[in-house]
């Protein structure tokens, strides 16, 4: 009969042993972002697994703790990630470790506990073991397989490639790494695209943690018109999957086609390095721009759908309550903006 164990995910070596040999472990589950979010928002990561602490682990679910004055308590797998998906062998596994989470919901006096898998579905089978969708999204994946020339021939021939000759044509320079004086000019970028959206920029310090936490493992890239600054990207890696997590412009810029510049070129060096894979990222299902500027580089678009246990969630409440957040940060001047990002992040998970 299995058991659950826990065990920590950024001191214990056994998982990191765990994810080097599971094919669908990725960046997200590792302990250099699980630490950057320690540090940045003081959420505790634990894993949970059904392998006694003397064994290797087998399987394993991982969680930050959230605890805010403001939005309650509640275990998210996990904040600020793309997805998570919960690492087991069979139907079976999953289900007794979906089956055991409620017990802890009163065992931590949580609001909540929400997952968010790649592809796992939560079995929804009794009153006290309910999974509820609690937030939809698109997920677009590059496939780096094929050749670099048959790749680029999926692209849009208006909205990618023409863009990118454009760019390439317009002397642009571009710098990638991860050196301080890149982070701010991204930051800046960040701020501006930020303010554009009606949104806070994330703070600072998430960045410079995630540099510190995950090395060589992140890479920004920034195109440049002379000495200013107009577009940039941070992709993040783990084995043969790159995933493109932030991505920031200039808008008075945005004729020159600098941010699907940097999109080819992180994909051929990804190409080029053995990886498989490049993932776009998540995209709101309400964010219809966005999911169109995604499907101009790949079709391979498949559903990404959070599970809360208790439910049911009310998604039009969600969206909402989205809404009337970003009609308040429109009013706010830059400054205060920031100011508010440094703040509310870590109450929003």
């Amino acid at each position: 009969m299995m058991k659950l164990f826990e065990v920590d995910p950024v001191r214990d070596p056994r998982w990191s042993q765990f994810l080097e040999r599971d094919p669908r472990a990725s960046v997200f589950h590792t302990p250099g972002w699980l630490e950057a979010l320690r540090r940045t928002y003081g959420y505790e990561p634990i894993g949970y697994t059904s392998s006694a602490p003397a064994e290797k682990i087998g399987n394993g679910l991982v969680f930050c703790r959230v605890n805010s004055w403001l939005t309650g308590r509640r275990m998210v797998s996990l904040p600020f990630s793309d997805y998570c998906e919960p690492l087991f062998t069979s139907a079976e596994e999953l289900e007794f470790f979906l089956g055991s989470l409620p017990a802890e919901v009163k065992l931590r006096d949580c609001n909540y506990i929400e997952v968010r898998p790649m592809t796992a579905v939560p079995h929804r089978s009794g009153k006290n073991s309910d999974f509820w969708p609690a937030k939809r999204y698109r997920l677009h994946r590059i496939d780096l397989r094929p050749d670099l020339d048959q790749i680029r021939l999926g692209f849009h021939k208006d909205s990618v490639l023409r863009r990118i000759r454009r760019a390439e044509g317009a002397g642009l320079i571009e710098k990638s790494g991860r050196s301080g004086a890149l982070l701010k000019d991204f930051y800046d970028l960040l701020g501006l695209t930020r303010a554009r959206h009606c949104l806070p920029p994330q703070p600072y310090a998430w960045f410079e943690n995630l540099i510190e936490c995950l090395g060589d493992a992140l890479d920004i890239r920034l195109a440049y018109i002379r000495e200013t600054p107009i577009a940039a990207i941070l992709t993040l890696r783990f084995r043969e999957i790159v995933v493109y997590k932030y991505g920031c412009s200039d808008a008075g810029y945005k004729n020159l086609g600098a941010t699907p510049l940097l999109l080819w070129r992180a994909i051929a060096e990804a190409k080029s390095t053995g990886a498989q894979e490049f993932s776009l990222g998540r995209s709101g299902e309400d964010d219809t721009g966005l999911i169109a500027f995604k499907n101009h580089w790949t079709r391979d678009s498949t559903p990404l759908v959070y599970w809360r246990y208790p439910g049911p969630v009310s998604l039009k409440n969600e969206a909402w309550r989205a809404s009337m957040a970003k009609r308040v940060f429109a009013l706010m001047p830059k400054r205060v903006l920031a100011a508010t990002g440094r703040m509310i992040y870590r109450h929003i998970a």
